[in-house]
């Protein structure tokens, strides 16, 4: 009797005690205590586990309704309190924790001297087109300028799709020749949350959910895709938007079209191809010269196979440059050489400062996408949008932030991809229905 009186009192002192180590767990501080009790072992080695199972920062936006409810377990709270998180996130999209009504004070207290913050940014400045095009400059915490641009187009039925087109990176290291992003230079990668904010950010301004997610904005999403994966699943299963509502761009980073279909995603991968050679898009794209045009398309090839999953291919037209009828010739053939489930997105240039390169007449946007059809490749000319906005991508950040950011090599971006393929070589041998192709012609604001 008197061993069972002393069990029941020992067992709510270590349920306090695993509470308070849970509370101190969670400012990411871990702390070895020896122990000589099998009970606070497999209490440690829970913490342990949950440790595991929240983000590297103490950001809300961005968390699971599952990580919200770990990490109000590890506060001393009932699991619901992450649901009440969760739903004054993603549904009331509230800003700052000492709003969160619904719970209670003292929580909100430990969180923010915890450090914890919800993650939303304030808008720097926005410029609207006349089409109803929107883009946003939003300022991060540490300063930083980002684009986000939002493009509505109404149906015959009057409703309306609200795309927004987000950036992955505070610029890009890959210094395509016609873009303006890379004429700003590169800062830093984007977190999750903050690439899901600009997405809040959209549906704000316009009072309208977004219903199409496209990763065209600022910097190359497949050098961040880690992150962008974290907030590709936040849009999806927090924000509700579906898989198939949402594509991925990239110009080509070698290894991570193949680690991208690993994943399976539902998404639209879009290839940023803008020539049908290797020597003419060594000089449109500079990295290209460490990713073969060979080794990409077998990557999109097997993604296609993987995945099931259509590649779009997105071709800027440069006057005099790459828009003759006979660079449509050769890029048909290159297509048909690697098999089906391709599509080219035409986009006729947005004009930037600081270029030569000059926007192609209608007479040859039409020409060549004529030659395209007769070859029997699917293709569809994108809609330009915002071209009073500064809406190519980093025009409007360039003219606020004057001073170019230091650009770094592309063999230090690409080193801090895990497996980066090392040799061209290695690079070649190892190497539901389909929407339409109208969330590919909204996105003129793609560089």
């Amino acid at each position: 009797m008197a061993l069972l009186q002393f069990m029941c009192s020992v067992t709510p002192l270590a349920r306090a005690a695993r509470s308070r180590a849970l509370v101190v767990s969670s400012s990411r501080t871990i702390v070895t205590v020896p122990t000589t009790t099998t009970t606070t072992t497999a209490a440690a080695a829970t913490t342990t586990k949950i440790k595991a199972s929240l983000p590297d920062s103490n950001v809300l936006l961005g968390m699971s309704e599952e990580q919200l409810q770990q990490l109000a377990t590890d506060f001393g709270q009932q699991s619901y309190r992450g649901k009440q998180l969760h739903h004054l996130l993603y549904k009331r999209r509230v800003k700052e924790i000492q709003e969160f009504s619904q719970i209670p004070l003292a929580f909100r207290t430990e969180l923010q001297e915890a450090g914890w913050v919800v993650g939303r940014s304030s808008v720097h400045s926005s410029v609207t087109a006349a089409d109803g095009t929107i883009k946003l400059l939003i300022k991060l915490e540490d300063n930083r300028l980002v684009e986000t641009v939002g493009i509505p187009v109404a149906d015959d039925k009057g409703s309306v799709r609200l795309t927004a087109c987000v950036s992955s990176q505070v610029g890009c290291p890959l210094r395509c020749s016609f873009c303006a992003t890379g004429k700003g230079g590169f800062s830093r990668n984007l977190k999750g949350h903050e690439i899901v904010e600009q997405v809040l950010a959209i549906e704000e301004v316009f009072n309208n959910r977004v219903t199409n997610v496209v990763f065209m904005g600022m910097g190359e999403p497949m050098l961040n895709l880690k992150e962008v994966l974290a907030a590709h699943r936040c849009l999806n299963k927090d924000i509700q938007i579906g898989q198939r509502m949402m594509t991925i761009s990239t110009v080509g980073v070698p290894n991570t079209i193949k680690k991208l279909a690993s994943h399976k995603l539902q998404s639209t991968l879009a290839l940023s191809l803008h020539a049908p050679n290797q020597k003419l898009r060594e000089k449109i794209v500079p990295s290209a010269k460490s990713y073969p045009l060979e080794a990409i398309m077998k990557d999109c090839r097997d993604y296609f196979h993987e995945t099931s999953r259509r590649v779009s291919f997105e071709y800027t037209l440069l006057a005099g440059v790459n828009d003759d009828v006979e660079h449509a010739k050769e890029l048909a053939e290159l297509l048909h050489q690697w098999g089906p489930g391709y599509h080219v997105n035409l986009i006729p240039f947005n004009p930037i400062d600081g270029t030569e390169y000059k926007r192609p007449y209608r007479k040859a946007i039409n020409a060549f996408q004529s030659m395209l059809e007769s070859r029997k490749i699917t293709v569809s000319v994108r809609q330009t949008r915002g071209l009073d906005a500064s809406a190519a991508c980093g025009q409007l950040r360039n003219e606020f932030q004057k001073s170019p950011l230091v650009i770094p090599s592309i063999d230090d971006i690409t080193s801090s991809i895990d497996d980066i393929t090392p040799s061209v070589d290695d690079i070649i041998s190892n190497s539901e229905p389909e929407p339409g192709p109208e969330l590919e012609q909204e996105a003129a604001v793609a560089c």
